[in-house]
């Protein structure tokens, strides 16, 4: 937590452990916690007063445990040296010696010596006298190791060697970067101590080493000191302030922070306490002046991670004017930025501009422009780019494989990754274990299952799978169906001594998938002989498997051992195992789930509501669905449409029209809008009430937006033909038959019915015709209606009673004789239109 500071100039101590001497390099990496940060004494660097911000995040966990490389003794000449770790090393020595040399004078010599013997006085003694400050800036700069660079530090300072500001800014990086922040503090103190005054360098480099540790807050408090030291932020600190908030994801800060800056105007921190620099008018009368294609790197990429493009490519288009020449970064970043907009053209025209200016593409450029095409489903073009790279003398890298490999295993383009596959073998590339499972998944894919299994035993045994990239395998087998080679996949790991709790995971979602219950069961039940304890998504895995496959009754031990386990959090689970039992009607093991579920505080949500109310609601309890439905109010739960479209359900059933009036307002104004069937079930409600503009409003909404289903035209049929609507009903009829909506009896019947009742035998007939073309069997309905016909035109009850019965015994001979008799109808119905 931030303290308020009292900053005194003096040369005294600043720290709590400050002594005018850094620790010693072998001191253990701190941990440095809130309450050790909070005893700091005042710091001094000719500074006044300058509060810290409450709220600050404390380094605890921060520091990070470097391994150092370890210092070996050569057994032939007693010499300390590095200790290689492979041709890398050998790689970074040749090019380190090739630098050294180039530098001339004493350096070489100096610089080889730090490299191979281990006691720095050793090296340095005979120096002593002659080392200048430049040549100290160039030792320190040169050491990769923080230790070895805090040990010649001290050298210098012990021997009284002159240690000016920039041999501390070095070693602020060098301590920042490793996250020794006790060293680093010990450093600040020290040049308090000696009288050194801080530069811009100096604080440019506090803030970036803690803003690239991820502390945002310690950044700040030295941006906040710094500003208020009257110290005029110059270009660099600008762009590290600005990479800052980048890093936060704050870019409106980062924008506006560069704004101001290149504006002149005084700079705020996100405390939103002004702070007025000092000479402001230098600033404002240098905004003209162009800054460096570093600055504007920045924030094209600023802008670009924004996913502000016209700001980005007004910034590029600034630099080209001010004659800034861009350079590769300021290209791969526009390229990047275009090709995520989905402006491939815009990345042509990139292209051809760096043709233009003469700069050359990087193995990062092509990388981009692979990634971009693979993403837009341009293959083509990313193998070409590959190539392309090739050609240049460019060696694509593993980002380069990688990326195309994964591109080629979506698309199962078999060959192409193989060939890929073999050119990372001959490199000596390792493949990683996501692009591994990609493969396998292209191979099964492919249906290649065999070179899939032998693809993934290649990496077994070479013995660098990891308890992830096993379980990726189980799963990819899984996923398809292949049982036998995702339990061989599970026994190889099992082999390697490395099942996890994941491998148990995947394999139980195997067995669901292929339906293999018991197995998931059983392998569930073996979690503990092998040391394995089920988390929550191995309970809930399974439990969603045996509910869904409609066996509730062995899911329910399950989902009590669940609960004793403690790993309940929510009614996911008691919903899967309250459903299953709905779905089979189980009505009294429904209450008795939710009633444990309540017992265990466990609270139901609107879904569990919405399966309760629909399943007593379809068995015709609906008593117990509006005691569901009025708990669910009680408990001030909000509405969906998925319990909307249930609670129109019910109040159809009902007859509750003024609840589902209500109900369905709000389905009319929720996102979804209504479901066909709650729209149906309020135009059944309106035609039992003869309201016929509001079922016919419905209706006409239905058929404006396309859902209109069979049982919406049956229904207003049905409205029309009960108030004796003939000719509007007859015209829902006609757009039944041309939609194709006659497709079984129930549609045929009402619209046989329909033409019965209007007295129209030619089209009853002709239906009547069409359900037997259609091989719709007749049923009551069709013979009351048919009945109904040949009553109007004066057959007796006993010829149509005859009919009817002979339907019955003899269906063959039955419609002979119903189309007999309609057609002597339909012969008097056309002596009577003459």
């Amino acid at each position: 937590m931030f303290v308020k500071l009292q900053l005194l100039y003096s040369h005294t101590p600043v720290f709590a452990n400050g002594n005018g001497n850094t620790a010693s390099s072998s001191e253990k990496v701190e941990q440095v916690t809130h309450t050790s940060r909070s005893r700091r004494l005042p710091l001094n660097n000719r500074t006044s007063i300058v509060k810290r911000g409450h709220g600050r995040v404390g380094r605890q966990n921060q520091e990070t445990h470097l391994k150092r490389q370890g210092e070996q003794k050569n057994s032939d000449n007693g010499v300390f040296r590095k200790r290689k770790t492979g041709g890398g090393s050998e790689k970074l020595h040749s090019k380190c010696s090739t630098k050294w040399v180039s530098y001339g004078g004493i350096i070489p010599s100096i610089l080889k010596g730090l490299d191979t013997i281990q006691d720095v006085d050793e090296t340095l003694r005979p120096w002593e006298e002659r080392i200048n400050n430049k040549e100290r800036t160039i030792i320190l700069k040169e050491q990769v190791r923080w230790d070895r660079a805090l040990e010649i530090f001290e050298w210098f300072n012990k021997k009284g060697h002159e240690l000016n500001v920039i041999h501390y800014n070095i070693m602020l990086r060098t301590l920042g970067k490793a996250r020794k922040w006790t060293h680093v503090e010990s450093l600040w103190n020290e040049m308090n101590a000696k009288g050194i005054v801080a530069t811009n360098s100096t604080y440019g480099t506090l803030i970036d080493v803690h803003s690239k540790a991820g502390l945002r807050e310690d950044a700040l408090f030295w941006l906040e000191m710094m500003l208020e030291q009257g110290m005029e932020p110059d270009e660099v600190n600008m762009v590290i302030v600005v990479q800052l908030y980048k890093k936060a994801g704050e870019f409106q800060k980062a924008e506006e922070f560069f704004r101001k800056w290149s504006l002149g105007k005084p700079l705020k921190l996100s405390n939103n306490d002004k702070v007025v620099t000092p000479e402001l008018d230098k600033r404002v009368s240098s905004t003209s002046a162009p800054f460096s294609s570093h600055t504007y790197n920045t924030m094209i990429d600023t802008y670009g991670k924004a996913g502000q493009l016209k700001e980005a490519s007004e910034t590029f288009a600034k630099m080209l004017k001010q004659g800034i020449p861009p350079t590769t970064v300021t290209f791969n970043t526009m390229i990047h930025i275009c090709g995520n907009h989905g402006q491939l053209e815009e990345v042509s025209s990139l292209l051809q501009k760096m043709e233009e200016v003469q700069c050359s593409p990087n193995t990062r450029t092509y990388n981009i422009l692979i990634s971009l095409y693979t993403k837009h489903n341009d293959i083509d073009m990313a193998t070409k780019y590959f190539k392309t790279m090739k050609e240049a003398s460019l060696e694509p890298d593993l980002v380069s494989y990688r990326t195309l490999l994964y591109a080629y295993s979506i698309r199962k383009m078999v060959h192409e990754a193989e060939e890929l596959v073999t050119e990372m073998d001959e490199r000596g590339l390792e493949i990683d274990q996501f692009t591994q499972s990609a493969l396998t998944r292209m191979y099964i894919e492919a249906g290649m299952l065999e070179q899939s299994l032998l693809w993934c035993q290649r990496f077994h045994l070479a013995g660098n799978m990891t308890s992830e990239c096993y379980a990726a395998n189980i799963d990819a087998y899984g996923e398809h169906g292949h049982m036998l080679e995702a339990e061989k996949v599970f026994i190889w790991c099992q082999e390697q001594k490395n099942l996890s709790v994941l491998e148990f995971n995947v394999m139980i979602k195997a067995y669901g998938i292929g339906k293999c219950y018991d197995k998931a069961c059983q392998l569930f039940d073996s979690m503990e002989k092998h040391g394995i304890v089920a988390d929550r998504c191995s309970y809930s895995s399974l439990i969603q498997i045996l509910a869904s496959a409609d066996q509730p009754h062995i899911t329910k031990p399950y989902l009590k051992r669940m609960q004793e386990a403690g790993l309940v959090s929510n009614c996911i689970p008691y919903c899967a195992v309250i459903s299953s039992f709905a779905k089979l009607g189980q009505l009294e093991m429904v209450e008795d789930v939710y009633k444990e579920m309540i017992g265990h505080s466990v609270q139901p949500d609107v879904i569990v509501y919405g399966v309760l109310i629909n399943a007593f609601s379809d068995a015709g309890r609906v008593k117990e669905a509006l005691s569901y439905v009025d708990e669910m109010k009680r408990a001030g739960l909000p509405g969906n449409t998925v319990i909307y479209n249930s609670l129109i359900k019910l109040y159809t059933k009902v007859g509750y029209l003024k609840k589902a009036q209500e109900t369905y307002k709000l389905l009319q104004s929720s996102e979804e809008g209504p479901a066909v069937y709650s729209s149906n079930c309020m135009i059944d409600l309106y035609t039992k009430q003869y309201m016929v503009d509001q079922a016919k409003e419905i209706f006409e909404t239905l058929k404006k937006n396309g859902t209109a289903n069979e049982f919406s035209f049956a229904m207003m049929l049905c409205l029309y033909k009960k108030i004796e609507r003939f000719d509007e009903a007859i015209q829902i009829a006609k757009q039944m038959r041309k939609l194709g909506l006659l497709t079984d009896s129930l549609s045929y019947n009402n619209v046989l019915d329909l033409y019965a009742s209007a007295g129209r035998p030619k089209e009853a007939i002709e239906t009547f015709k069409e359900m037997i073309r259609a091989s719709i069997q007749l049923d009551d309905c069709s013979s009351r209606s048919l009945g109904i016909l040949l009553l109007r035109y004066g057959v007796s009850r006993q010829a149509v009673d005859k009919l009817q019965a002979l339907m019955k015994t003899d269906a063959s001979h039955g419609l002979q004789a119903w189309m007999s008799a309609l057609s002597s109808v339909l012969e008097i119905d056309d002596y009577d239109n003459e």
